[in-house]
């Protein structure tokens, strides 16, 4: 890893000789100390900020999970009654059939020889 924030080693140790110079080498180590500080209390103020978010979401959460079940029961009965529905439906179409092709059957001709006794039931 030659780049660290797009900062290459020679010029990273550049800023710390500038450094150096600047402040001095007695107080190096107080800044140091003070950014650590600093970056710990950041880093502490972060995870915080995140904490706060994760209970406010979880309580949203939890409503939405409430609102999804709620959701999904009513589907479910909705088309359990429709899939009922539906099988009277079929039911019921099914006994129409069947009756209309017991009334569109071919009714069977009379013989003759039975028409003629029906003609003259004197003989």
């Amino acid at each position: 890893m030659n780049y660290i924030l797009f900062v290459s080693g020679g010029e990273l140790v550049l800023v710390m000789l500038l450094a150096l110079l600047f402040f001095g080498s007695k107080a190096i180590p107080d800044i140091a100390k003070t950014l650590g500080k600093g970056m710990r209390e950041f880093k502490k103020a972060t995870n915080e900020i995140k904490r706060e978010i994760n209970e406010h979401t979880s309580d949203i959460k939890k409503d939405i999970d409430e609102v999804k079940s709620t959701v999904n029961r009513e589907t479910n009965k909705i088309k359990h009654d429709l899939d009922e529905v539906s099988n009277a439906v079929d039911k019921e179409t099914d006994q129409i059939r069947k009756d209309l092709e017991d009334v569109s059957k071919p009714i069977e001709p009379v013989p003759e020889s039975k028409k003629e006794i029906k003609d003259h039931p004197e003989d």
